[in-house]
């Protein structure tokens, strides 16, 4: 069976699977559990478990553990390729992971198995998903273009599809925030701009990150996502933590943001 195989297991993520499974449990058990039906849309960050595998697993955490659907999983492309799906099931150290290929069908995106080969910020995302939700399928798609009205075609494509396709979806944005400044100028621009989620606004949320000059690398997938939400009827966005790589490096100077944010 061709497989879209672990590109950074071992790099990003612990490779052996007893060492990754102990790792997040860890990174479950500091995570409070959704209420009701939870999210219908999170954003989680993409860099190595040691930095940012806590908060990712607290946005995983608003999506209730017996979720058995389809997550459409939107993240960046830090290569340059064009926006794409991936039909194709995804290896992980914990199993492979389906993927819902009639969905990924259904979104009219270009299907590109090369290009998704050796991207980061869909893989990362995939042992959170086999270890949390082992009945759930996945409708990869990684992001070319991140302007506004792309993200928005986007996010109403997959609002769409769940429709025309019955499925029962939740969308996972793949993305970090800002890149190696100083941690009181990153947790100010960030906070900022991630304020503009709380109302799904994506066009405020467009023009702080350009006025900011916020080096966020997945504005799309979280436009796309908070868009395809709100055409299902969430109504807002909700910070849950923020942290940065400066809480486990100890260097202020040049950090990384990440955030875990669920839409409701």
């Amino acid at each position: 069976m061709k497989l879209r195989t672990c590109a950074v297991a071992g790099m990003f993520y612990p490779r052996d699977p007893n060492h990754l499974e102990q790792l997040l449990t860890r990174f479950f058990a500091g995570a409070p559990a959704a209420g009701g039906a939870g999210a219908k849309g999170i954003v989680a960050p993409h860099a190595g478990y040691v930095y940012s595998g806590a908060v990712a697993a607290q946005a995983y955490a608003a999506i209730p553990a017996t979720f058995s659907g389809t997550f459409v999983v939107i993240g960046p492309s830090h290569r340059g390729f064009l926006t794409s799906g991936s039909a194709i099931p995804w290896e992980t150290p914990l199993g492979v992971v389906d993927t819902d290929a009639e969905f990924v069908a259904a979104l009219g995106v270009a299907v590109d198995e090369s290009s998704h080969a050796a991207e980061h910020s869909l893989e990362v995302q995939m042992p959170f998903i086999k270890f949390r939700f082992p009945r759930a399928r996945i409708a990869p798609v990684m992001m070319g273009d991140q302007d506004h009205a792309v993200a928005a075609r986007l996010g109403q494509a997959i609002a769409d599809a769940a429709e025309a396709e019955r499925r029962d979806i939740r969308i996972i944005a793949s993305s970090d925030f800002s890149h190696y400044i100083p941690e009181a100028i990153a947790r100010d621009q960030d906070l900022y701009t991630i304020e503009a989620l709380r109302t799904l606004d994506t066009a405020e949320f467009y023009r702080r990150i350009v006025s900011r000059k916020v080096s966020a690398c997945g504005y799309g997938p979280i436009t796309a996502m908070a868009e395809a939400c709100r055409a299902m009827g969430a109504q807002e966005g909700r910070l849950l933590t923020y942290a940065t790589s400066g809480d486990v490096t100890g260097d202020r100077n040049e950090v990384v943001g990440y955030a875990a944010v669920a839409v409701i």
